[in-house]
Parts: structure tokens; C-alpha cells; sequence
């Protein structure tokens, strides 16, 4: 198992530390509701340096990523960033992923743990354009500050007036007196705030100055938990769970970063998705009863007949009910739906609902 630059600051802290995705990571800290709360109404930091990060670089850089990615890199101007995917041949997705543009033919691409390898060796094998590629994963540290406090607290700590930098834009400044690092706009709590890279070396003291910065805006150290929980109560897809290689970006409601306007793998397989319609959709539901959904459950119809399947499910901190993300056939896929969740042999009532759910 792998450890990121902050593995003993976690041990040191307390953390409950589990395997996620090849590495040892804390999951939770002082509990899962504690720091979910943290995050939605002070501010929490969170270590995701396990995440994969790669640079693509020189001539040919934006027609690589053109081709291996569904949105479209054309629109991007320097110091903007895009969320997007990786689609496979048979329109599938490889993984989810953020393409910033550093500068003309210059892009950073930050990609999942769990993929880092599988996503290198697909975007390689398309790099005809001679494009130059760079797997910084293991020399660079990633924490997010996330809440409403973030930009305040991490304010403390730059000269960098981080109110000119808008959602889904970057710059590269200085943090606590460490320089080079990627100040990005950018989170996975539907919270605000704020994710910085930079190298592993300077991992701890930007840790400590974080908190330190902090105390008094009463911002805690945060588990993957609670980044869970944070990220579905927005409706928001984790790979692995609600995408992987069987799902399409038009099935799981990514219609927004497929963009026709340019050749891309696998964009005829999505272009008859989108014009004939689809038999399965990625779809929020909100349970009308007690229960707790999890990954996997089924989901059945009044008649008890299978109808899809759980891919994200928790009890939500905030609305106190079970919700959660559920590929489901047509019809039953409509907003409004009845549909029904089978939790321990029990059919518990739930309804269709859109994202996000706070």
C-alpha cells in the first residue's frame, strides 16, 4: 500500500486509517457527522494527495486531449479548468477528470487514485500527436480546503486575491511562503473553497499552517467519510461507483461535458445516445420511509420487479434521509417516480428526485 506525504500527520492525528485505492487513508478523524458539518457550515481540510496528476505538454498536447477526452479543450483559456471524461471504444468511461490549461500547450490533468495507471496507458496509446507526457502522481501533494470559511482561511496564508479566482479557474502562487503551487477554484464538497498542489515536501508545514490559520474559523481535518457523504448530498458521480467502463456519460447525465462539436472516441456511440433516447438513467431518489440505501441494493418496482440498482447510497447529515444515485430503466427513470429500494428483504418507498439534494 501506498502512503501520501501526510500519512504519519494522519496516525499523529488520530485517524481511523483504511485502504482506498492502493493507498492507506484516513477516513474519518473526530466522526463522519462532525466533519460533514465542519464542511457545510465552517471549513474542513481534507489530504487527496492520492489522486493522479499528469502534465501534456508541446505540440499536439490539445489534439491528444481533444480525441481521449468528451468536452471540449478548445474552450479553455489559460488559468481555466474543465471538468470532463475519459471515454473508452465501447462507450464506456475510463474515468472522470479535471484538464486545466497552464498555458498555451502546456495542461495539467488531475485523474483518480484508482485509475492512474489504467488512464496513463489509455491517453498513451492515442498520444500519436507527439504530445509530451508527464506522470507527476507520486512527486505531487493535493490538500481541499472546502467550506464557506475556506477562501478566508487560505486568504491568510497568499498575496494571491483569491475573490478575482472564479469556479473552475487556477493561478499558480505562493501559500505560506512555499512557492509553485496550483491554486485552484475547484472541490468535490459542493461547499466552496479551495484545492492546492504542490510538492510532497512541503506537504506538512502547508498542512499545519492551514490549521493553524483556521483555529478560530474553526476549520478540522476531514476523512474520505465525510467527502463521501459531502459529495453525494450534491449529487455528484464517483467513479468506480455511479461511472466506470459500462456506463455512458449520456446514461449517468454527463450530457453537459459531451461535446459534438469535435471528434472524440466512442462520440458516435453517444451521438445515437442522445438522439434515440437511452434505457437506463443515473437518477437522485429520496427514500419515503426509514431506511439507509447502499451501493448495490436493488431497486425494484410496486410489483417487486428489478428495475435498476444502487450505485451511491448513505443517510444524509443534513435532510436526516435516506438518499442516493441509482441507475433505473425507462420509464421509471422520470422525476417524480415511485420506485423502491430493497433494504434487507424490505421494499422501502422512494421517489425520483433531481440532483443536487441540498
Amino acid at each position: 500500500m501506498k502512503k501520501t506525504a501526510l500519512y504519519d500527520k494522519h496516525v499523529s492525528l488520530g485517524a481511523k486509517i483504511v485502504p482506498f485505492a492502493g493507498f492507506e487513508m484516513p477516513v474519518q478523524y473526530s466522526g463522519v457527522t462532525e466533519e460533514h458539518f465542519a464542511v457545510r457550515e465552517k471549513a474542513g481540510l481534507f489530504d487527496v494527495s492520492h489522486m493522479g496528476q499528469f502534465f501534456i505538454e508541446g505540440a499536439g498536447s490539445k489534439e491528444l486531449l481533444q480525441l481521449v477526452t468528451t468536452n471540449n479543450v478548445d474552450t479553455l483559456e489559460n488559468g481555466k479548468a474543465q471538468y470532463s471524461c475519459l471515454p473508452n471504444e465501447n462507450g464506456g468511461i475510463v474515468d472522470d477528470l479535471i484538464v486545466y490549461k497552464m498555458e498555451d500547450d502546456k495542461y495539467f490533468v488531475v485523474v483518480n487514485a484508482s485509475n492512474i495507471e489504467k488512464d496513463w496507458n489509455h491517453i498513451s496509446k492515442y498520444n500519436t500527436f507527439g504530445a509530451k507526457m508527464t506522470n507527476a502522481s507520486d512527486d505531487m501533494s493535493l490538500l481541499a480546503i472546502q467550506g464557506p470559511k475556506a477562501t478566508e482561511i487560505l486568504q491568510k496564508l497568499t498575496e494571491t486575491n483569491l475573490s478575482e479566482i472564479p469556479y473552475y479557474n487556477f493561478t499558480v502562487g505562493s501559500v505560506a511562503g512555499v512557492n509553485d503551487v496550483i491554486i485552484s477554484n475547484t472541490g468535490y464538497t459542493g461547499s466552496g473553497g479551495f484545492e492546492i498542489y504542490f510538492k510532497n515536501e512541503d506537504a506538512e508545514k502547508l498542512w499545519d499552517e492551514i490549521i493553524k490559520a483556521g483555529e478560530s474559523e474553526g476549520i478540522i481535518p476531514c476523512g474520505l467519510a465525510a467527502r463521501d457523504t459531502l459529495r453525494l448530498e450534491k449529487g455528484f458521480c464517483l467513479y468506480g461507483n455511479d461511472i466506470d467502463d459500462t456506463t455512458s456519460p449520456i446514461e449517468a447525465g454527463l450530457g453537459w461535458i459531451t461535446k459534438f462539436d469535435k471528434d472524440f472516441v466512442s462520440k458516435e456511440v453517444f451521438a445515437k445516445q442522445k438522439e434515440e433516447g437511452v434505457t437506463r438513467k443515473l437518477v437522485g431518489f429520496e427514500l419515503t420511509d426509514k431506511g439507509v440505501p447502499r451501493h448495490d441494493y436493488p431497486v425494484v418496482d410496486a410489483e417487486g420487479n428489478v428495475i435498476g440498482k444502487v450505485t451511491s447510497g448513505t443517510q444524509s447529515p443534513m435532510k436526516k434521509v435516506g438518499l442516493g444515485l441509482a441507475y433505473v430503466d425507462k420509464p421509471h427513470f422520470k422525476l417524480g417516480s415511485e420506485i423502491f429500494i430493497q433494504v434487507r428483504n424490505k421494499n422501502i418507498p422512494a421517489k425520483v428526485v433531481k440532483a443536487p439534494f441540498v
